[in-house]
């Protein structure tokens, strides 16, 4: 359930923080420390030092943290509208998964999780006909093409925990960061 339960939790947080007239990131770090979530914190915080402060010209961002298979992931995702469709272009992503074993298999991961759940945020269909799956394969089944995957930034948090999660945490982030730009 990490990919519809980030995708609910981290947009209502969003949402909250707008209407609070609060910055989202400002919200959300008021909300960690407030929990003791120290590790949602320093991912948070890590990611956005990673961004910089601002977007690239023309596009605008979004954050979301979520914490899966005992991982916590921040990511900022820069977006902006083409032809009026969602264009990802930058994606900054810090993970604290303890003791980080394999740097470059956590950046993969990282990078795959990523470019699988924006292709499912951005064309995710599944539809029927007669009861019957249209889709029967990836011609027929609209996933994230190489030319449209953003660049992808991972950044693994320091920690001397044991480690977790690498395989799926990067995916459920992806969605909400998107729909927060």
């Amino acid at each position: 359930g990490a990919t519809h339960t980030a995708y609910v939790m981290e947009h209502t947080i969003d949402q909250l923080a707008r209407k609070a007239g609060q910055d989202p990131v400002a919200y959300r770090r008021a909300l960690y420390a407030k929990a003791g979530a120290s590790r949602h914190l320093a991912a948070l915080d890590l990611a956005v030092e990673k961004a910089g402060p601002t977007a690239s010209d023309g596009w605008t961002r979004g954050v979301a943290v979520h914490e899966s298979f005992g991982s916590v992931v921040a990511q900022i995702a820069e977006v902006r509208l083409v032809d009026g469709a969602p264009r990802v272009g930058r994606v900054v992503t810090a993970i604290d998964c303890g003791t980080a074993v394999s740097p470059d298999q956590i950046a993969a991961q990282m990078e795959g999780g990523t470019c699988y759940g924006l292709s499912a945020t951005l064309y995710g269909e599944v539809s029927l006909t007669d009861g019957v799956v249209d889709q029967s394969n990836f011609d027929t089944y609209r996933v994230l093409r190489r030319g449209e995957a953003p660049n992808v930034e991972p950044h693994i948090v320091p920690s001397a925990a044991p480690p977790s999660g690498v395989g799926e945490p990067g995916t459920p982030v992806i969605g909400p960061a998107v729909a927060n730009a």
